[in-house]
């Protein structure tokens, strides 16, 4: 079976020495100390290492049950989800009034890396609650948020959206389910959902549905829908569960991955629901849930990108295959270790510099989220807007691909289910499509963040790493290579975003044709921003400390690695991008 290490000691140093949490002025982050942080991300690796991962590959084989419009999850699911919520694991940076902890967002996303790693399919459980409690938290009414957020909060009851429908997917203007005013308190809602994620299991007493809806008569479109809260048992005045709502789960999906959590066909017959914020503004409310989910699908990349690599790592050390060219390494053996052969090393490296890249962003991530919101500063919120498609988009196609790279370091060995590297795969495959398809993260990004909005936040972005750079390159030919690097890689970024200006307002195609491109560009500049700033942490701290010099000297050349090896990927995309829509629009429907 696969094990899994939680990365204690790279998210410690992330956080205080790179990061340098203690140093901001958010609010919150003066109770972040070293020890602080390191007592939760301990205790988070106990809970993910020795309960989640255990259950991982069993929950696979066993997936999930429907009888009688009842799921029932994996053995050991119900008691791994007790004791997470028990242990207060749902609530980490929710209000402290409704039952959280109030913890900054940045803790929230350490640990919720561990869980996703620990076991993805079970994370989702209360993954989802999270976004759903957010969206009533930012959108509903006082009753609402005493009604639901203190249970939801703690995980006795759980959430979903519902977006999705049988002929809708991306294209939600075309959602059929109709919402029928019963009263001036709630609605009847009828309709059918199709791939909803923990629809329906025997984890939490209630359910608590969020439904897009178009009330009747209401436009047509996007700006006729509206957001409904449609519990799977009804909530009495008390607090008390009451009568069973009508909606019921006909179906769970047969899937490629996550098999231990129920997709779920939902059918709402007449159900009772409660408008959320105001009718036809549906798609404000259901956003806020989308952009939390988004954020959390890409911290899934790079979650099973890290336990594919961790145990493809030991695999490489300890499979006996050839001999080293340059010379035996063991000669008391009949083979040396796959880790010596220089291809290996490649596939490695390659799954380290974009785990630990990868990690160093999604938690910058999160500190702008903090600052953004707990500070008020819009300009922060503008930036992680722009960049949530990215880390969506660019950090689970990377993942993907990351663990596909784990899984050939088996060999024959990596097709087999026994060796529980196809699991991390096919995992990992989903990513890439719900809360959004990766192509509609690059829609959005150049589409809506770029062109619809202004170039202003990736401009401004590309003034903050361009100081950045002239601040601290200090002629050290160390810091001279990283800052060459990536100040060519932020010019290639600079001058794609010339190319949309100029050419995208008289042929939006051209704009449309480079979106992915431009996805991984930005992505890569990044990772290049992060590994820069680490590796700078890194020499300082080697050079100052006698203490580890391994840890430091790892990451030195780690990134060394990605800013050779990984970023020049940058001028490939801009070339893409600058060759524009002829050849992609150029053959005829009939002549594919």
């Amino acid at each position: 079976m696969p094990s899994y290490h939680p990365p204690i000691q790279d998210v410690q140093f992330l956080l205080h020495d790179v990061l340098k949490i203690s140093e901001h002025d958010i609010p919150g982050y003066d109770d972040l100390s070293q020890s602080f942080t390191e007592a939760i991300l301990t205790e988070a690796g106990k809970l993910g290492s020795e309960v989640l991962n255990p259950l991982n590959a069993s929950g696979d084989r066993e997936g999930c049950t429907l009888l009688d419009g009842h799921v029932t999850t994996p053995v050991g699911f119900k008691e791994a989800f007790a004791q997470l919520r028990l242990g207060g694991w749902t609530g980490l940076d929710m209000p402290v009034e409704y039952g959280g902890q109030g913890l900054p967002c940045i803790v929230h996303t350490a640990v919720g890396e561990i869980f996703s790693a620990s076991n993805q399919a079970f994370s989702m459980y209360h993954a989802l609650t999270h976004g759903a409690a957010s969206a009533i938290l930012t959108h509903g009414t006082q009753k609402q948020k005493e009604t639901y957020l203190p249970q939801m909060i703690t995980c006795e009851w759980t959430g979903t959206m519902n977006l999705t429908e049988p002929q809708c997917g991306t294209d939600l203007g075309l959602i059929r389910t109709k919402a029928e005013p019963e009263s001036d308190d709630y609605y009847r809602i009828t309709g059918q959902k199709i791939f909803i994620s923990a629809g329906e299991h025997d984890l939490a007493d209630n359910i608590i549905h969020l439904v897009l809806a178009r009330i009747v008569d209401a436009p047509k479109g996007i700006k006729g829908i509206s957001l409904f809260i449609v519990p799977k048992f009804l909530v009495n005045e008390d607090g008390s569960l009451g009568r069973r709502n009508s909606v019921q789960c006909s179906k769970i999906e047969d899937k490629m991955g996550i098999h231990g959590n129920a997709t779920c066909v939902m059918n709402y017959d007449g159900a009772v629901g409660y408008l959320v914020g105001k009718p036809n503004q549906g798609m404000r409310a259901m956003f806020t849930m989308m952009n939390e989910a988004r954020l959390g699908v890409g911290l899934q990349g790079l979650a099973q990108a890290d336990v594919a690599y961790q145990n493809a790592l030991e695999y490489a050390k300890e499979r006996l295959q050839g001999r080293d060219v340059m010379g035996t390494k063991s000669s008391e053996d009949s083979a040396d270790p796959l880790i010596v052969h220089p291809d290996i090393r490649r596939s490695l490296m390659d799954q380290k510099s974009f785990t630990e890249g990868a990690r160093a962003l999604v938690l910058w991530s999160a500190m702008l989220i903090d600052r953004g919101h707990r500070k008020d500063d819009q300009p922060t919120i503008q930036l992680i807007s722009l960049l949530t498609p990215v880390i969506k988009g660019f950090l689970t196609d990377q993942g993907y691909e990351m663990t596909i790279q784990a899984q050939q370091i088996y060999g024959g060995h990596g097709y087999i289910e026994e060796y529980g590297m196809s699991q991390f795969t096919r995992d990992a495959r989903i990513a890439m499509i719900y809360e959004g398809a990766n192509g509609i993260q690059a829609l959005d990004l150049v589409g809506r963040k770029l062109l619809e909005e202004g170039f202003e936040t990736i401009e401004r972005f590309i003034r903050s790493v361009s100081k950045y750079i002239i601040r601290h390159r200090n002629g050290s030919e160390f810091t001279q290579h990283f800052f060459d690097v990536l100040q060519s890689s932020t010019t290639h970024l600079q001058l794609a975003v010339n190319e949309l200006k100029e050419k995208s307002q008289a042929n939006p195609n051209f704009a449309l044709a480079g979106s992915y491109d431009f996805m991984h560009l930005l992505g890569h500049i990044c990772l290049g921003y992060m590994w820069t700033k680490i590796a700078l942490v890194a020499k300082e701290k080697r050079d100052s400390t006698q203490i580890d010099h391994r840890f430091l000297n790892a990451k030195i050349n780690t990134a060394l690695y990605y800013m050779e090896r990984r970023l020049p990927a940058t001028e490939m995309h801009l070339r893409r991008i600058k060759s524009g829509d002829k050849r992609i629009t150029a053959l005829d429907p009939r002549d594919f």
